[in-house]
């Protein structure tokens, strides 16, 4: 397994740390640069994305935001399908109505005579403009009557005309035919263009040109020959006196448009029925001073066109709304490129003074948050006020992309610190307590301020390693004292423990202070660990032996009680650690194994939790210095799943036995079993002072008072 060299990675996490604002500035301009280009340069998929969401965002704001306001003296009369098919007529009223006669003797279109009527009866109501999105171009046979009457109300109809651009090289022009208006057609101030141009990414319609040239239509640079064409739109706001609102340019010019509703088509054929006239139009009434649009408005005319507020905006309605926002000045600008780069950059510019400065991701994601909704409620407000598309998804793109991408950064680079900064501790301090620290702070804390809890403690330290010290090699000593100490500090956290200490050559490990398993798994989990302890010493004397050094031995304290658990020291230094009676009978269980020769003593109550898992045997019951109770110190001889000799523990039942006779004077007895057992294990250290101990009572017995309890005056 690879592992990265302390060094190395203390090294690379100095380098990130040191030019962590300029990794940050990077960030930033890497994802400001891209939707720069995506939005100003989108030549790709790719990078046309902002412009795209850009454009998407500006048509919901057409749709959400303020509308051009409807005009209540805009009339549309639709050549519909009721218009086209008439509902049942009786002959009378057929008889009685030149128009239903001409409507009812062929389809659509009808004679032309039909339009003269229709001018006679609306100026006759006073109507203020007539205006026609219908190309008049094939002969017709009531061509004369429609032309006297275009040449009656000549400053009050317009025509269409219509540009052909399915030959890009030279558009065809669709004007009405030579019968009713002369040529040039498209310089007669009766007739307009009724083309619009949509965007050639999603032909919708966006904008309206009000005026072209000829020279522009054939994609030919301007020259002063060119001859200029007005549109329908624009024929009609000169007509009614409003010719300077009338953009002079050659260019689109956005609008903004009206409710979806605004211009319902109302069935033509009512207008020459004298019972809707009188009902629904009040006998011509309604019609003064009116601007009447009269087009297509069935579905099987196709006369549709798709905008950002519908798919299916009628062409004549749409006409209506370019001479409403003519008229309203309501026109949509967008943002100036150079102002669009600069909000972009400010855009990068702040989402790097955010995670550079506020330091707090929380912080700096609210913050994120709330500057993008003001962004777009300006956003709504300028549209609503002053008609500017405020250049919105790019800046925003660039302020949450840069702000996600370096809150990102941020995060990795904190991760990779603490995770430097937890194997960094891990050196010095228990894992699982740096676990603790690092991953429940405030948990954790809460106790450093002082607890009272029930742990196992464990206190270990070699046995003639002082002597070792006087003649050994400093180097090869501490190399020595580091191998030892790596193995156990490895057993100690394989067994769910924490290394409370390093004491010279001492460890102490405490189990139940950071995380509990429960007071006797706690136990358990620390009687493991001494007996972990006990093998991984074993197999480094026999390494040190075969490299030619001296062997160790060592003792091992364990007791079970309640301690304090707290943050102990001073205000320059602190240590987490535990205190109490049960801590200071751990480490004196340690010292006492050199005296009864074993290398583990445990507390009574650590034996009692741990007897249903491991074989243990009776010590002896001692009152160590600073107590005044004595306590009985009891060793292992192995977990009851290891295979332990079974003799052993059958010859321990009569040790056990004699254990009992001598604490109960009966010394002859005592004497007798200790023998027994000695006779099997012979080099027996603890059977042997028992042995010597009964035949000296024996001889000799302990006054009355003696209750086998041997008191100690040294730690």
């Amino acid at each position: 397994m690879f592992t990265i060299p302390h060094y190395w990675y203390n090294g690379y996490m100095h380098w990130l740390g040191r030019y962590r604002l300029l990794i940050l500035a990077l960030i930033c301009a890497f994802w400001t640069g891209l939707i720069f280009l995506g939005h100003f340069f989108s030549t790709t998929p790719f990078l046309s994305v902002p412009w795209r969401g850009e454009q998407s965002f500006e048509d919901l704001l057409r749709r959400e935001g303020r509308k051009t306001a409807t005009r209540d003296d805009f009339v549309f009369l639709g050549i519909d399908q009721s218009t086209l098919q008439l509902p049942p007529m009786t002959p009378e009223e057929i008889a009685n109505s030149r128009a239903f006669q001409l409507m009812t003797e062929r389809q659509f279109p009808w004679s032309r005579e039909v339009w003269s009527l229709l001018l006679d009866r609306l100026f006759g109501a006073g109507t203020r403009l007539v205006m026609f999105d219908l190309i008049f171009s094939p002969p017709n046979d009531g061509d004369p009557a429609f032309h006297a009457a275009l040449d009656r109300y000549h400053d009050k109809v317009v025509l269409g005309a219509n540009f052909d651009m399915q030959n890009a090289a030279k558009p065809q022009e669709v004007t009405p035919n030579n019968a009713l208006i002369p040529p040039p057609q498209l310089l007669d101030d009766r007739v307009g263009f009724v083309n619009f141009w949509p965007d050639p990414i999603d032909e919708k319609i966006r904008a309206v040109s009000y005026r072209v040239t000829d020279r522009q239509l054939a994609d030919l640079p301007p020259h002063p020959s060119e001859e200029i064409y007005e549109s329908l739109s624009a024929r009609a706001l000169t007509k009614i006196g409003h010719g300077n609102d009338v953009p002079h340019d050659f260019r689109g010019h956005m609008i903004r448009f009206s409710a979806l509703d605004a211009y319902e088509p109302r069935p033509l054929y009512e207008v020459f029925d004298p019972k809707f006239w009188h009902a629904n139009y009040a006998d011509g009434a309604f019609f003064k001073d009116k601007i009447v649009m009269v087009g297509p408005s069935a579905q099987v005319e196709h006369d549709v066109v798709d905008t950002p507020m519908s798919p299916m905006t009628s062409g004549p309605a749409l006409h209506l709304q370019a001479i409403a926002a003519a008229l309203g000045h309501e026109f949509l600008r967008p943002t100036p490129a150079r102002a669009g780069l600069g909000l972009v950059c400010t855009a990068g510019l702040i989402a790097w003074s955010l995670v550079a400065f506020v330091r707090r991701p929380l912080v700096c994601v609210g913050a994120l948050i709330v500057i993008t909704g003001a962004y777009l409620g300006v956003g709504r407000l300028v549209y609503d006020k002053s008609g500017l598309l405020l250049l919105t998804v790019p800046v925003l793109s660039a302020l949450l992309l840069s702000g996600s991408f370096s809150l990102g950064f941020e995060y990795a680079l904190e991760r990779i610190e603490k995770l430097r900064t937890r194997r960094t501790l891990e050196r010095y301090v228990s894992k699982n307590l740096v676990k603790e620290v690092l991953e429940n702070p405030g948990s954790y804390y809460s106790t450093l301020r002082g607890v009272r809890v029930p742990v196992s403690i464990l206190f270990s330290d070699l046995v003639g390693f002082t002597t070792l010290s006087e003649k050994a090699d400093p180097e090869a000593l501490v190399a020595q004292l580091n191998e030892y100490l790596t193995r156990m500090t490895s057993v100690v956290f394989g067994n769910g423990g924490t290394l409370d200490k390093f004491i010279g050559d001492a460890i102490m490990a405490v189990w139940g202070n950071v995380r509990s398993f429960g007071v006797a798994q706690d136990a358990k989990n620390c009687a493991r660990a001494a007996l972990a302890m006990r093998r991984e010493l074993r197999q480094l004397n026999e390494k040190w032996r075969d490299e030619g050094r001296m062997g160790l031995g060592m003792g091992i304290g364990i007791n079970q009680g309640e301690v304090i658990v707290g943050n102990i020291g001073s205000q320059e230094r602190m240590d987490p650690t535990v205190i109490g009676d049960s801590v200071n009978l751990a480490s004196r269980l340690e010292g006492l194994t050199r005296i009864y020769g074993v290398d583990i003593l445990l507390g009574p109550t650590a034996a009692e939790l741990v007897r249903d898992e491991f074989h243990l045997r009776s010590v002896a019951r001692v009152q160590v210095k600073g107590k005044t109770k004595p306590v009985d110190a009891f060793t292992f001889i192995g977990a009851r799943n290891e295979d332990v000799d079974s003799q052993l523990l059958k010859w321990l039942e009569v040790y056990e036995e004699g254990l009992e006779k001598f604490r109960g004077r009966d010394f002859t007895q005592a004497k007798i079993l200790f023998s027994r057992f000695l006779e099997f294990y012979p080099d027996d250290l603890l059977a042997q002072m028992y042995l010597a101990r009964s035949l000296d009572y024996e001889r000799q017995p302990p006054d009355e008072a003696w209750d086998a309890v041997e008191v100690l005056t040294k730690k």
